[in-house]
């Protein structure tokens, strides 16, 4: 393996982060701040508990996730379609690299930023509310999976965007949506037939769940479920990416 070509697209996409790392990291702490103000006070206050666990304990596990989906997808996207627009992708193919190379070290330089976002949130949300880990080890570990899926989702994204503005289209009008409604601020179980079975069919509702289920030991699905549809997720981009590189569609013309 090349690691030193690896290491420095990843010191490259790190550096990028580096030059607005204060904006990055201010604007979790302020969102998940008044995230905690509207729905911890406002909702909070009607609704004490979610399955045994304080409201504003609840809602932590969907707002890191909500990070990671749409930092996830940023940074992934915009990491491979830059080369694209600028033209220097062609520099990147003819290198010594594996396909397997560029990806790590794209998508090792996307998780890492989304990872130090939701590590953020995470002690951001101490200063609301008490909140212990049930299981730590499981908690990261997910954590991590969740982050490498949706980055290399987002890496999908810049190869077949056309345009910025196609950068935006799916994490705007599709995951965002779909993490509001998969649970991120509720519990599943709450909702009238036949909403409820219907969420069941969005995907995010297993993975926020199975994320929630290493916080609090509780998920409104089964644990195994979860990670057998985060692995698919991670399954399916892995196989595109594959394809597009095996090809060159989208990257060579």
């Amino acid at each position: 393996m090349n690691l030193n070509g690896v290491w420095a697209l990843y010191r490259f996409e790190m550096a990028r982060f580096g030059r607005t790392i204060w904006t990055s990291l201010l604007v979790p702490v302020i969102t998940t701040s008044l995230y905690f103000i509207v729905f911890g006070s406002a909702i909070g206050s009607q609704m004490r508990e979610v399955s045994g666990v304080p409201y504003g304990a609840f809602i932590v596990p969907g707002l890191m996730l909500l990070a990671i989906f749409s930092e996830s997808i940023m940074n992934g996207s915009f990491g491979i379609y830059m080369p694209r627009f600028t033209g220097t992708i062609y520099e990147l193919l003819s290198a010594p690299l594996s396909p397997f190379e560029t990806v790590l070290g794209y998508v090792g330089a996307a998780a890492s930023k989304s990872l130090l976002i939701a590590l953020i949130i995470f002690a951001t949300a101490h200063i609301f509310v008490d909140l212990t880990v049930q299981h730590p080890f499981a908690m990261i570990g997910y954590l991590v999976l969740v982050s490498v899926t949706f980055c290399m989702f987002g890496f999908v994204i810049g190869i077949f965007a056309k345009g910025f503005e196609q950068l935006q289209v799916i994490p705007l009008l599709i995951v965002t949506p779909l993490t509001f409604l998969g649970g991120a601020f509720y519990s599943v179980h709450i909702l009238p037939e036949p909403w409820r079975t219907v969420t069941l069919f969005n995907p995010v509702v297993y993975l926020i769940n199975g994320f929630r289920w290493t916080f609090f030991g509780t998920s409104d699905v089964a644990v195994a479920v979860s990670l057998t549809v985060t692995l698919g997720l991670l399954a399916a981009c892995l196989a595109t990416i594959a394809v597009v590189f095996r090809t060159g569609w989208r990257l060579k013309n």
